[in-house]
């Protein structure tokens, strides 16, 4: 898939239809919470197994039961394609 920058229209767009995600500090941003850390840990297994089959990787964070997560795509120095792609992932796995 190719990589694409998104505008700020588009970004808007597609964040109606994203539960849960919202922008900060120029990232798609969300927190999750889980019942304990071995479940926040076993999600984020899975979603650094979609990460990496997309060759697209999260900034997050984990304390005990919640995990934070940033994206936005270096390359375009912005929020693409990639972005909310990985976000619906995220999503799947999380069950939200």
């Amino acid at each position: 898939m190719k990589v694409q920058k998104l505008s700020d229209s588009e970004i808007q767009s597609q964040l109606k239809k994203m539960e849960g995600w919202g922008l900060v500090n120029g990232k798609l941003h969300r927190a999750f919470e889980c019942k304990d850390f071995a479940a926040a840990f076993g999600k984020m297994t899975q979603v650094a197994l979609a990460a990496e089959s997309m060759n697209h990787h999260p900034e997050w964070f984990n304390v005990w039961n919640k995990v934070v997560v940033d994206l936005n795509t270096h390359s375009v120095q912005g929020i693409s394609n990639l972005d909310f792609e990985l976000a619906g992932k995220i999503n799947e796995i999380f069950g939200s």
